[in-house]
């Protein structure tokens, strides 16, 4: 499946992005489904591991591990899922995301890369999936904005 990128200006200075973004502590304040993180070793570094639990439409808990992949303060912060022995190798060959921050004037233009690729039959959802991709990518970036901007000042 091609990348998804999403972009948005959100009304934070860059630092405030970053430490919200770079510290997997912070997912559950912005990225969707992330109901709690557990098992972060080394936040914010460039060898950064941790789990997520993720809510499901049942109530239910699914965790999943990441792992950062690429970190450049203050611009740039990128993970991994680890597929490899999870429930997820059935239908995931790899997924990663990328965030890429840019000072404009006070605010910071934030642009969220996903890419999933997909194994074996699961392939033939690969529509779906990019439509999926785009709307959590969307949610992370409402996310970003709801916790750090005050209501009305974006």
């Amino acid at each position: 499946m091609p990348k998804v990128t999403r972009s948005r200006v959100i009304a934070a200075e860059p630092s405030r992005v970053w430490d919200l973004v770079s510290d997997p502590h912070n997912m559950p304040r912005w990225w969707p489904r992330v109901v709690r993180v557990e098992d972060v070793r080394d936040p914010g570094g460039r060898r950064a591991r941790w789990t997520a639990v993720l809510g499901t439409e049942r109530g239910t808990g699914v965790r999943a591990d990441f792992r950062c992949t690429g970190s450049t303060s203050g611009e740039r912060y990128a993970w991994e899922q680890e597929i490899e022995g999870t429930p997820f190798e059935k239908i995931l060959k790899s997924a990663t995301v990328e965030l890429r921050l840019r000072p404009l004037d006070g605010r910071t233009e934030v642009t969220v890369t996903g890419d999933e690729s997909l194994r074996g039959l699961s392939r033939l959802g690969s529509a779906m999936l990019k439509g999926a991709a785009k709307r959590r990518l969307d949610e992370a970036l409402d996310g970003i904005e709801q916790a750090l901007v005050p209501e009305g000042d974006g």
